[in-house]
């Protein structure tokens, strides 16, 4: 009996060896080195077209006459990307306005032409901007000056901007009275890029 059972013991194990074989698992191949890319960050060059939102501050020499109110409007402009994480462009914008002054003087309208440039930071855009401006009011009349600020854009799709714009604006000829009038706006944009 001790032969037979050592002989099925041994024609088991032959019998199992080549099952056995196939189960042993070959080692994993080392995995490759990958250098991390960086994203590409958007291209900015193209036209674009929107809106802005936001509040304004307007102060005089006169005593008394300034306001503050809400403002917003239209904005249109071209960028265009050097490629180097620089940006350069210039742009229009057009604000509607109610800002009370004094009694029975309020400014209307703002037009601004501004040139900017920039820096790209991921898919966003830091940048300083600056030029004329043009503002109207009610029955004084209206002046025009020069422009400077900042703002950061960011680009929430391929087509799509979304940022924050700080400008100031001085006016040295402003009606028929001749005050110096300055003004600080505030201003959340969108934008449509093509």
């Amino acid at each position: 009996m001790f032969k037979t059972t050592t002989a099925l013991a041994a024609l088991t194990a032959v019998l199992a060896a080549p099952v056995s074989a196939g189960n042993v698992a070959e080692p994993a191949p080392e995995p490759a080195i990958v250098a991390p890319v960086a994203p590409a960050s958007p291209n900015w060059t193209g036209f674009y077209v929107g809106g802005q939102f936001g509040y304004g501050w307007v102060d005089t020499d006169l005593p008394g006459v300034k306001g503050d109110d809400i403002i917003g409007g239209l904005v249109v402009g071209y960028d265009y990307d050097l490629g180097n994480n620089w940006v350069v462009g210039g742009g229009l914008d057009y604000d509607w306005a109610d800002i009370k002054l004094a009694p029975g003087i309020s400014v209307e309208e703002v037009f601004r032409a501004k040139l900017r440039g920039g820096y790209k930071i991921g898919n966003g855009l830091l940048y300083g901007t600056g030029g004329y401006a043009w503002a109207d009011t009610d029955n004084v009349g209206d002046g025009d000056g020069w422009l400077i600020g900042g703002g950061y854009e960011h680009m929430v799709s391929q087509n799509i901007s979304l940022g924050a714009e700080v400008l100031y604006h001085e006016f040295n000829n402003f009606g028929t009275v001749k005050p110096d009038v300055d003004a600080t706006t505030v201003q959340a944009r969108a934008t449509f890029r093509f």
